[in-house]
């Protein structure tokens, strides 16, 4: 990693690009988006869930909580977004980044090793984080930066390509692994569910055909047994409580290509309206696809597990988010009132370690020490978590912010 004083590659785009000779401008829309979706990681520090507990017949808060979590299975809530957003943007940047390194004389050998290093890097902070906690590393391939990581190179190489070879890369991906779960055999009368983690009558578990699909029961669950168990552990790898699996890096992919196709729309010179026609009807488009194929029972929209359902599904959704940033930011021309996400969207690798690293709970702490254990009951114990966690996401954004005039950006 390095400290930098100019953005990363990553956040540096353009609305139109005609000639590749030029210097790559910022597409701020994209600073924009990628913002929210690291201050939505951020504010789990605000533990919602908590104020809905103590408050059980509000509905408004049950609401609130609700999408600062992740669902049990099937669906979606806004928290469920949070990552593929982040991965789409991921392959929204990456033709800008690419041309940005060309327009400084790199040629394609050296972009590939530089991205293979990248690739690993994001590999490796990813266990870093995880292994925070642990007593020993704790080696996990499902969590947002490897699974990046791991699909990162494919990505880039894609990118040389033509648009065609990327969307036939994209259907190939899709549908070789959602034949891959359909021809991996279901639970026999016999199987031992615990020795999953599961319960053959849970709720949220599918039936018929989409049972392919079912938590810690499926291909990718399998692979875990024995891909995870090759490293060492604290104990023998049997599942994954939440259901996440390293596989997933495949179809994460194919988030990553969606995304690829929509920087090769904004690093084109076609006019912003037909921009953003683009992104609404590949959203809308994408969007009614993904329902189509969890109504049918083809195959069901699954985050956990990153379904080829959800990956059309949620990239759909990407490319609608991506329309209304771009619509409100770049065409309307109103970055100024966005400046609190762009502080972070800039920044997003150190807003990710900040939120996902021991930043955030050493904060809390000092807090606590410095004003008391109950400076937090303010406005009364229900809103204990909103005090002590609106603090620490006001220092978290402060700390982003002094970089921000510093110029200080983090690289990979």
């Amino acid at each position: 990693m390095k400290s930098l004083s100019t953005p990363t590659e990553e956040t540096q785009a353009a609305g139109s690009i005609i000639n590749p000779s030029m210097p790559v401008q910022r597409v701020a829309s994209v600073d924009v988006y990628r913002g929210l979706v690291m201050f939505l990681m951020m504010a789990e520090v605000l533990a919602l869930s908590r104020v809905s507990k103590a408050l059980p017949d509000n509905a408004f808060w049950e609401f609130i909580a609700f999408n600062q979590s992740h669902v049990e299975w099937i669906w979606l809530s806004l928290h469920d977004l949070i990552q593929p957003s982040f991965t789409f943007l991921v392959g929204v940047v990456l033709p800008f980044s690419i041309l940005s390194r060309k327009n400084r004389g790199a040629s394609h050998a050296s972009i590939l090793g530089h991205t293979i290093k990248r690739s690993l890097i994001l590999v490796f902070l990813g266990i870093f984080l995880r292994s925070i906690n642990s007593e020993k590393t704790y080696f996990t391939f499902e969590d947002t930066l490897t699974q990046i990581g791991l699909g990162y190179t494919f990505l880039v190489v894609l990118s040389f390509y033509s648009q065609r070879i990327q969307i036939s890369g994209l259907l190939v991906i899709l549908i070789g692994y959602w034949l891959a779960f359909v021809l991996y055999p279901l639970p026999g009368a016999s199987f031992d569910y615990a020795v999953a983690g599961m319960n053959a009558t849970w709720e949220h578990n599918l039936t018929g055909f989409a049972a392919h699909w079912n938590k810690n029961t499926n291909l990718a669950w399998a692979f875990d047994q024995w891909f995870l168990n090759l490293f060492p552990r604290e104990e023998v790898f049997r599942f994954n409580r939440g259901g996440y699996a390293t596989l997933s890096f495949i179809p994460t992919l194919g988030t990553m290509i969606l995304g690829l196709l929509a920087g090769n729309a904004l690093n084109s010179s076609i006019t912003a309206k037909k921009k953003l026609n683009y992104f609404i009807i590949m959203g809308l488009g994408l969007v009614s696809l993904g329902i189509l194929l969890h109504i049918t029972q083809v195959n069901p929209i699954v985050k956990r597990i990153w379904t080829p359902a959800w990956t059309i599904f949620s990239g759909g959704i990407c490319f609608l988010f991506l329309a209304f940033f771009y619509r409100v930011i770049d065409v309307a021309n109103n970055k100024k009132g966005a400046f609190f996400l762009t502080v972070i969207g800039v920044n997003s690798i150190a807003a990710y370690v900040i939120a996902d690293g021991g930043i955030k709970d050493f904060l809390s702490d000092s807090l606590y020490i410095h004003f008391g254990r109950n400076f937090d009951q303010v406005f009364g114990a229900p809103f204990a978590t909103l005090v002590s966690g609106g603090l620490v996401l006001l220092l978290e954004w402060l700390i982003l912010y002094w970089m921000y005039k510093k110029k200080i950006f983090i690289k990979i």
